[in-house]
């Protein structure tokens, strides 16, 4: 093991590096977030022939042959083909089952919260990561004795167990070792204590089960047992842990992609898998949705400046009055949003209307003819933006989350500000959205007579005589524009070789065979992971966790809430989904 330097980077020189809002309610914010990312399955869609593969679950093209959403066969190890029939006989056994617990369990026991304002690393607070770095290393002691551990600006993991072909690209994995905080009032409202690790004989309980402790224990134990069995790689394999995902990646991740940009160089892994989106059943199909993108994020910090005084002589307008008018301008103006041919969000539509069975004949109809009528596509768009959640992860968002203004009820506000939140559209930029918000407020500011200067720069003439102040500006560090869209199409191998991967564990653990048991599908992540500062290693990342959601495939149940839990199965399955994907990307053709 060896111990690398804290990275010092500037914020421009790596991707997406920017702070969050130090508030509780920005974590709940996220949990909303990743829920709409989520329910982006839950797209209506249109007319389909169905035929009954061999397993009888429905399948189907649409009329004409069209094949708007190709699927790929499940993809099951020939040359590793040996050693993966014997780890899923493995996985199948209880005692396995009963490893899988303990290992999990114990990391859930540690607790790892972090919170916006913990300060460098070098403070003490930091140190609740050493506890679970010790028990990592006693409980994969071969891991630790087969991979080279370095470990990057203290408390960040890097992983690389060198495969015997070093000119393959190596597959990268990801998982953060942080959870978010438990609120001290909701303790009494889990069902088991939240740091407990409790199994109740289906369910593993506490917080980091699902985010995303089960992802590196996941890697970890899969890892492990094929240790364990004998296999030697022939692609190397690299696993970067982060340990402030939660709050912004900055330290964690930011510093790992440092390190590995300097080690292995741009473009270096074939591909790259981190946390995500699972599966789950939508509309009678049960639909994997591996996000392609991730939207941007931009705040705003809206503030109005004006002379003070005593409240017994008034202004017209108030700094606050003149701010409530600009907060409504907002609201009254949300961007426009469009259905864009081959974004992600089109591209799910295209597999819902392909593949579901549920879906209304109307929207199939559209789905069917939009790829070459303009009016097929605004007619299924306006069936689609029905329902708000997908047009909102269509579109770039607002929302008007800080507000303050005012220090005493007979004092006149000199001040008041206001931050809007921008979730931003993989089809749109950070200098769009900035463009727009500056041109929004334009009338307001010169109505008010105010002197507007947004991102920096003077909008009204700087010298001439003014009431007051208006200011546009990043909120906090600077915003993050939409990640790069990872190719998806028959072409894009990594794409195809994760859809067979899926499928293939998915069959595995429930004893089926065939590709129809479940669908493949683009999506997108309207939250961030620690994937934004990883965009200069591969241009093929996918986020995707493997974990089987409620119905219309929503995150499961408890996640940065109360009474976060797994299903034991389910932490086995994604188990064997680690497996089978560094098995099948070791014999794969890929560079």
């Amino acid at each position: 093991m060896s111990q690398a330097n804290p990275a010092e980077k500037k914020a421009d020189e790596l991707p997406g590096v920017y702070a969050r809002a130090s508030t509780t309610k920005l974590y709940k914010a996220k949990v909303i977030a990743s829920k709409i990312a989520l329910v982006a399955l839950a797209i209506s869609a249109s007319t389909y022939i169905i035929k009954r593969p061999s397993n009888g679950v429905p399948t189907g093209n649409f009329e004409h042959g069209a094949d708007l959403c190709p699927q790929a066969d499940e993809l099951v190890p020939e040359k590793n083909g040996v050693i993966w029939e014997s780890l899923g006989h493995t996985y199948n056994t209880e005692e396995f089952k009963a490893r899988a617990i303990d290992w999990l369990g114990g990391a859930v026991r540690i607790p790892t919260e972090t919170f916006d304002d913990m300060g460098d690393v070098t403070e003490p607070v930091w140190e609740k990561f050493l506890p679970l770095h010790d028990y990592l290393e006693e409980s994969f002691p071969l891991l630790h004795s087969n991979l080279d551990l370095t470990k990057v600006n203290t408390y960040g993991l890097l992983y690389v167990w060198k495969g015997s072909d070093s000119t393959l690209k190596p597959l990268l994995l990801a998982a953060h070792q942080d959870v978010v905080p438990v609120l001290e009032t909701t303790i009494g409202e889990w069902q088991h204590p939240p740091f407990s690790g409790y199994f109740d004989g289906e369910k593993l309980w506490g917080r980091g089960s699902c985010d995303d402790k089960s992802g590196l224990i996941g890697i970890m134990s899969a890892i492990e047992t094929m240790l364990e069995s004998g296999f030697k790689p022939t692609r190397t394999v690299v696993i970067a842990s982060g340990f402030d995902e939660e709050v912004s990646g900055l330290r964690g991740a930011g510093s790992l992609a440092t390190e590995m940009l300097e080690r292995f160089g741009e473009n270096a892994f074939t591909m790259l898998v981190d946390e995500g989106s699972g599966y789950g059943e939508t509309y009678g199909r049960v639909i994997a949705v591996p996000a392609i993108g991730e939207k941007g994020s931009l705040n705003v910090r809206i503030k109005v400046t004006s002379p003070g005084g005593h409240s017994s002589l008034p202004p017209p307008h108030t700094s606050i009055g003149m701010l409530a008018e600009l907060l409504v301008q907002y609201e009254k103006n949300p961007f426009e949003v469009h259905l864009t041919r081959g974004s992600p969000t089109y591209m799910s539509a295209q597999c819902m209307a392909q593949h579901a069975p549920g879906v209304s004949p109307s929207l199939k109809k559209h789905m069917l003819r939009a790829e070459h009528c303009d009016r097929a596509l605004r007619a299924a768009e306006k069936e689609l933006f029905e329902d708000r959640g997908f047009m909102s992860l269509v579109g770039t968002t607002q929302a008007i989350d800080l507000v303050e203004g005012g220090v005493k009820v007979n004092a006149l506000p000199e001040q008041a500000w206001a931050v809007v939140n921008h979730r931003i559209s993989t089809e749109s930029s950070l200098a769009a959205t900035r463009a727009r918000d500056i041109q929004l407020l334009e009338s307001l500011a010169d109505n008010f007579n105010l002197s507007y200067t947004a991102f920096g720069t003077h909008i009204s003439n700087a010298d001439a005589p003014s009431y007051g102040t208006l200011t546009l500006s990043d909120a906090f560090v600077g915003g993050l524009d939409p990640a790069p869209v990872t190719p998806s199409g028959q072409d894009a191998a990594p794409f195809q070789l994760l859809s067979g991967t899926i499928k293939a564990t998915y069959n595995s653990q429930r004893n089926l065979s065939g590709s129809d048991a479940i669908i493949v599908s683009p999506g997108i992540m309207s939250g961030n992971t620690d994937t934004r500062f990883y965009w200069k290693l591969t241009d093929h990342i996918f986020r995707y966790g493997h974990l089987e959601g409620a119905s219309g495939g929503a995150i499961p149940s408890g996640v940065h809430t109360v009474n976060e839990a797994i299903p034991v199965n389910n932490f086995v399955e994604l188990v064997r989904f680690f497996t089978t994907l560094i098995l099948n990307v070791d014999e794969s053709s890929l560079p």
